[in-house]
């Protein structure tokens, strides 16, 4: 098994903007920016992280010792094809998991406690949920229907359409 080790700076995770882990393997540190999926932003959110990256390479080499960096793009879920993209590393799913962990069956563990939890917060949310629906739907009756339930189209357009009263 490979050496893992954690480095977090003073204050927090981030060492830089847009940087989540610093993450030290095997002589070399690793600068982590983590996103929830593989399609996680458009060319300007990229270029963006890329410039991260760079900024916290500055930091890194005005306060530590000349250490090899490696930039990488962590996302939780998903696959990436080629996980070489030139100025990082994009690491999806099992790859991302085993990567931070060294297990290569974390991805698939961390899975049941979240789908526990994910599903006590879902019985709570449709309950919830089914009494606003219910509230809205009262108010809606009462302020754009009929007596019959049909809809006054008419009354709904003012309301959404009309120019406000000065």
């Amino acid at each position: 098994m490979q050496s893992t080790s954690l480095s977090l700076p003073e204050g927090g995770l981030s060492i830089a903007e847009g940087i989540d882990l610093e993450m030290e393997k095997d002589g070399t540190l690793y600068i982590v920016a983590i996103k929830s999926g593989p399609v996680w932003g458009n060319s300007s959110q990229i270029a963006r992280m890329c410039d991260n990256f760079k900024k916290a390479a500055r930091i890194i080499r005005t306060n530590a010792a000349a250490t090899p960096l490696t930039f990488v793009n962590g996302c939780c879920y998903g696959r990436a094809g080629n996980e070489n993209k030139g100025e990082y590393f994009k690491l999806c799913g099992q790859s991302f998991w085993e990567f931070i962990s060294g297990d290569s069956e974390l991805y698939r563990r961390i899975i049941e406690p979240i789908g526990h939890r994910a599903r006590e917060h879902n019985d709570k949310f449709a309950d919830e949920y089914a009494k606003v629906l219910n509230q809205f739907t009262q108010q809606f009756i009462a302020d754009f229907c009929h007596p019959d339930g049909a809809i006054d189209w008419d009354k709904l357009l003012i309301f959404n359409s009309s120019r406000k009263a000065k």
